[in-house]
């Protein structure tokens, strides 16, 4: 059976350490974050699919370069926030509306996670019988994206946002961090069992140059000091680097971003 033909999801590298996420099924493609259009091409060319739609999170040029020059070939359709200035959109969506690929068997919904940049968005659905989320640069593993343009309340409000889907979905965000963010991970809370068990793991995975993601949530609630705070030792490291007691999940969230910041 030709590969084209199955339904699956496939990281295309670009950069140092992004994914580019592509769903594929009955030999089309949608691409998320396609920041260089160099790995979409290889690998529409390597396995003779064709390019369906283009979904963005954000506008950072490592997640979009790529789509003015995939555009040029096929001129797909392109979903992405509305409220960002990427020139290259043809379908700005916000929260709460939905992108729907029927040739693609899916349809996503739109979620507003502010933080990373002023409108940071994330896609959820079903694909083959799985929940995925495709969390651009605002949920990683074991970590979560500077606060750039929002602040740091947006921020912990749209991580607690992801935090409530349901354990079992699959987490597809958009670098290969996750080693490093376990350091850091393991500096907060170092008598995590559960952090060190899936670091030996993970560190399996690398060593066979294989991606560490996708992650889940529930393991992302388990492991991930961002999506913590409100656990006593997570709160007690917080306290210590900041020297001062914090009263809220918020300023735990604040005080652990500004340590990542400078770990």
């Amino acid at each position: 059976m030709n590969t084209a033909d199955t339904k699956e999801i496939v990281p295309l590298r670009a950069f140092k350490d992004n994914y580019v996420w592509t769903l594929q099924n009955a030999g089309l493609i949608a691409v998320v974050d396609p920041g260089e259009a160099r790995p979409v091409i290889d690998y529409i060319e390597r396995s003779g699919t064709r390019l369906e739609a283009i979904l963005l999170t954000h506008h950072h040029p490592d997640h979009v370069g790529g789509v003015a020059a995939l555009r040029e070939k096929w001129p797909v359709r392109v979903y992405g926030p509305a409220g960002e200035p990427i020139t290259t959109l043809t379908d700005p969506v916000q929260g709460g509306q939905h992108v729907s690929l029927p040739r693609l068997d899916v349809e996503l919904e739109v979620l507003a996670i502010p933080g990373h940049t002023r409108a940071h968005i994330a896609y959820y659905g079903l694909w083959n019988g799985r929940r995925v989320l495709f969390c651009g640069d605002t949920l990683f593993a074991c970590g979560c994206g500077r606060v750039f343009e929002g602040t740091p309340d947006q921020m912990y409000a749209s991580l607690s946002k992801l935090a409530a889907l349901p354990d079992d979905t699959l987490v597809y965000c958009g670098h290969e961090y996750t080693l490093a963010n376990m350091d850091f991970a393991a500096a907060v809370e170092p008598a995590n069992a559960l952090l060190r068990e899936c670091r030996e793991y993970d560190e399996s995975l690398r060593a066979g140059d294989r991606p560490t993601l996708p992650s889940t949530i529930g393991r992302e609630k388990r492991t991930n000091p961002f999506l913590r705070c409100a656990e006593p030792a997570v709160v007690e490291s917080a306290n210590k680097y900041m020297g001062a007691r914090l009263a809220t999940p918020n300023q735990v969230f604040a005080a652990l971003r500004q340590w990542k910041n400078q770990f």
